[in-house]
């Protein structure tokens, strides 16, 4: 108010320039004088007119408004751009399959980042990630209770299957489904309480009867897949995520008629999808799985 009073020289003029009333412009200029301690404005015949120090203080009004003009522009473009750094959480299994895909998408827009954490989790921990992260992918027994809040939404990544990793020796592993009876003598190697893939070993035991002998616990598959290559027991393993490839000493096999998987999803706060950075590194993921499981 103070830079239109400046300019159109009156506080009628102002008011009018401001679509505000006089008295509304008068009030404010009080204001602002109270606030800075010094006089603005003193009486000219009729009107008022600006102090030496209400010049002084109209010259850096022009520098401030400018600033704040430069400050909204560059926050309309990411407002409407994919820019700016988003903070993602992963959990390492996703990490692996996801993560070399998704980084070489991302560096290809201009002005946008990502800064990854992988985090050992497990889905009661997830809405307390979200609130250090921007991005949670996260993962659960597809049997499991959805992340179920009003502070939280959900986009699905992919139903990824598990299948039984054996050691190319193993006498099943020429058959191309194995079933759960079968594989009751069979040592195994899962991974800690409570997350998804000892989660479905749990149901496949209430569905089937049939109670894994687990002789190890280990969360990192790579470290699982060198142990059923070497002969040390059996896993369920992710089928995207486990290395079949020749030479790995590993083969998977699904489990006959019964639908073992883990569901792997997005989570974030709600509304942070309408970021467009948020937004961009979303469809990125999506698109990264689009080509995985083609």
């Amino acid at each position: 108010m103070l830079r239109e009073f400046a300019d159109r020289g009156s506080v009628t003029a102002a008011a009018r320039a401001l679509h505000c009333s006089p008295s509304a412009v008068s009030q404010q200029l009080r204001g602002l004088q109270s606030e800075v301690g010094v006089a603005l404005t003193e009486p000219a015949g009729r009107g008022l007119r600006l102090t030496d120090a209400g010049r002084a203080l109209v010259a850096r009004a022009d520098e401030v408004l400018a600033a704040l003009d430069r400050a909204e522009s560059e926050l309309d473009t990411y407002r409407s751009a994919p820019r700016g750094r988003v903070r993602i959480a992963i959990f390492q299994s996703a990490g692996l399959m996801l993560l070399p895909g998704l980084l070489g998408r991302v560096a290809a827009h201009e002005g946008l980042e990502v800064d990854v954490r992988d985090v050992d989790m497990t889905p009661p921990e997830v809405p307390g990630l979200v609130a250090d992260y921007d991005i949670v992918v996260a993962h659960r027994d597809e049997h499991a209770p959805e992340f179920r809040s009003e502070r939280l939404e959900v986009v699905p990544l992919l139903r990824e299957p598990l299948d039984v990793a054996l050691p190319t020796g193993h006498h099943l592993a020429r058959r191309r489904r194995v079933d759960l009876a079968d594989l009751a003598d069979e040592r195994w190697i899962s991974v800690d309480h409570g997350f998804p893939v000892d989660d479905v070993l749990r149901s496949l035991t209430v569905r089937t009867g049939v109670r894994p002998q687990i002789v190890q616990r280990i969360n990192d598959f790579r470290i699982t897949e060198r142990l059923v290559a070497a002969g040390h027991g059996i896993a369920l393993m992710p089928r995207y995520t486990m290395d079949t490839r020749r030479g790995s000493g590993l083969v998977g096999r699904p489990l006959a008629g019964i639908r073992a998987a883990r569901l792997v999803e997005v989570v974030c706060r709600v509304g942070a999808p309408a970021r467009p950075a948020v937004a961009t590194v979303i469809g990125e993921l999506r698109a990264e799985v689009a080509v995985l499981t083609a």
